[in-house]
């Protein structure tokens, strides 16, 4: 079993500062491309940046310049610092991550999720 724990979602003014955090736990054999991911009320999730194990980043364009994606291998945990908010990210967001699982003989990659970390940004 593997469990992605996504914490540090709040409500706070337009302008303002969060810092996600995304921990993996489980039967782990290691851990490649993680991602954040959100979805608004009403709208389809979308990618907002993603990080490999070597640390090589990518960002959606509302993204870039605000948001830094960062993580930790030692501890399976992934970051989102989020600076400049403003009321269009207000939404659930979700991290990503694909993992190989102890106890697979074929060695493949999965796709795993959290359950999500709501962010409400207020104008």
């Amino acid at each position: 079993q593997v469990q992605l724990v996504e914490s540090g979602g709040d409500s706070v003014q337009a302008g303002g500062s969060l810092r996600l955090s995304c921990t993996a736990s489980g039967s782990i054999l290691s851990i490649n491309q993680m991602g954040w991911y959100r979805e608004a009320p009403g709208k389809q999730r979308e990618l907002v940046a993603t990080i490999t194990s070597g640390g090589t980043t990518d960002y959606a364009d509302s993204a870039k310049g605000r948001f830094t994606i960062s993580r930790d291998n030692a501890k399976n945990t992934m970051y989102l610092q989020m600076n400049s908010l403003k009321p269009e990210d207000t939404a659930v967001y979700y991290c990503n991550a694909n993992i190989r699982i102890l106890m697979d003989p074929r060695g493949s990659w999965y796709a795993y999720w959290g359950q999500g970390t709501q962010v409400t940004v207020s104008s």
